[in-house]
């Protein structure tokens, strides 16, 4: 499945995941592959991206992201909002 994490600042993902979990304006949610097509508005919280089968570098992402200290294939972006977007596993998040 593809995620892509933009800001109005920057792009500050574009990779492979395993899985993605969002903090919807009702709760946490999580999306895995074949997931139906969804729209939904995000909330303040963690973006939390699986990476376990993945390879993402490091290197490459922003400063922005941490690694779970509990699960390091889990990668965590804070976030104020936004809209996050998923058709044909393809998840697109425009974040605050």
């Amino acid at each position: 499945m593809y995620l892509e994490i933009v800001t109005p600042e920057a792009v500050l993902l574009r990779s492979e995941v395993d899985s993605v979990t969002v903090p919807g304006i009702n709760g946490e949610f999580q999306i895995l592959e074949n997931h139906a097509a969804v729209v939904s508005v995000l909330g303040k919280g963690m973006i939390k991206v699986d990476t376990t089968s993945k390879s993402v570098d490091m290197d490459a992402l922003s400063p922005s992201f941490s690694r779970d200290q509990s699960n390091k294939n889990i990668l965590l972006l804070p976030v104020d909002g936004g809209v996050l977007e998923l058709k044909d596993n393809k998840i697109i998040v425009l974040a605050e």
